[in-house]
């Protein structure tokens, strides 16, 4: 892995890559609450094909982590990552996972022209999931942690007793065992960098999302199929043992989608990058041809 600084927008980015400049270039979008080299056993089975480009994005790691939460709403988060696609040739394959998967979309649907094709591990379409939490069922159930997180003070909570409540809601009904004392050490490296766990933190409440609480339904309209469109072709890999973001976070996709394909890894949860990697990067290959 190497690492590299760059200048997005007038802020300084970090990232980390693997692979060679040449290469059929592929860019990893992380989620809550890792960073940019939380990619590295995946970008392990892909280097010797691909150049992999994995940031720490907007108030990860060290890059650029304003205080203010109007600073991660999408558009930013969104404009942050075309800026970076922005400063190669060609179009990029774009991987995301949890809220990179977010961006991804986001990025996708916005700015078609940066993105030749779109893989998203665990990660949700904004169209189907909040039809999914208006509900007010299992996926509501499964997303109340988003109220905790939006609370003020939530980051002083989670970083208590050497980052015991964040490692806590990181591993709540999920297989760890991937998260080694050597891993968990350079997570709490990243997450205790000045102003960092409020910066991530902010992408939850910035959000617009909105969270019923369990057996609550909220009335509102699905996002229009031509508005939030993806037309790369997309690949969906998903763990089916997720507890935070289940199957039905996903139904109906298809509606937004030119061309989806949908795989999943049997035994894999959330953390499916991390648990499966080798069989995440044969489903990547084989798709991607």
């Amino acid at each position: 892995m190497q690492n590299r600084f760059i200048t997005l927008n007038d802020q300084r980015f970090h990232l980390h890559e693997w692979g060679q400049t040449g290469a059929p270039r592929m860019l990893l979008l992380h989620g809550f609450p890792e960073y940019g080299g939380a990619w590295s056993e995946l970008a392990g089975e892909l280097a010797d094909t691909y150049h992999l480009i994995a940031p720490d994005q907007r108030g990860y790691g060290q890059s650029y982590a304003p205080q203010e939460v109007s600073a991660y709403a999408a558009p930013a988060l969104i404009g942050d990552m075309a800026a970076l696609l922005e400063t190669f040739d060609g179009p990029t394959i774009v991987v995301g996972h949890d809220w990179g998967a977010a961006v991804a979309y986001g990025l996708t649907i916005a700015r078609p022209d940066l993105v030749s094709q779109l893989v998203i591990l665990n990660g949700v379409h904004p169209g189907p999931f909040q039809r999914a939490l208006a509900r007010g069922g299992d996926q509501a159930a499964a997303s109340q942690y988003i109220h905790y997180l939006r609370r003020d003070g939530s980051e002083d909570r989670l970083s208590r007793d050497d980052f015991a409540g964040l490692l806590g809601l990181f591993a709540e009904g999920m297989d760890m065992s991937w998260m080694t004392a050597e891993r968990a050490a350079l997570y709490k490296t990243e997450w205790a960098r000045p102003g960092r766990l409020t910066g991530m933190i902010n992408w939850y409440r910035a959000t617009g999302l909105q969270v019923p609480r369990p057996g609550e339904i909220l009335d509102i309209p699905d996002l229009p199929a031509d508005k939030f469109h993806v037309a790369p072709r997309h690949l969906l890999i998903w763990g089916d043992g997720d507890r935070a973001l289940l199957p039905e976070a996903t139904e109906g996709l298809e509606a937004y989608c030119a061309d989806l394909t949908r795989r999943s890894v049997p035994g894999a949860d959330h953390w499916i990058a991390h648990q499966y990697p080798a069989e995440v990067a044969q489903i990547l290959r084989d798709w991607l041809g």
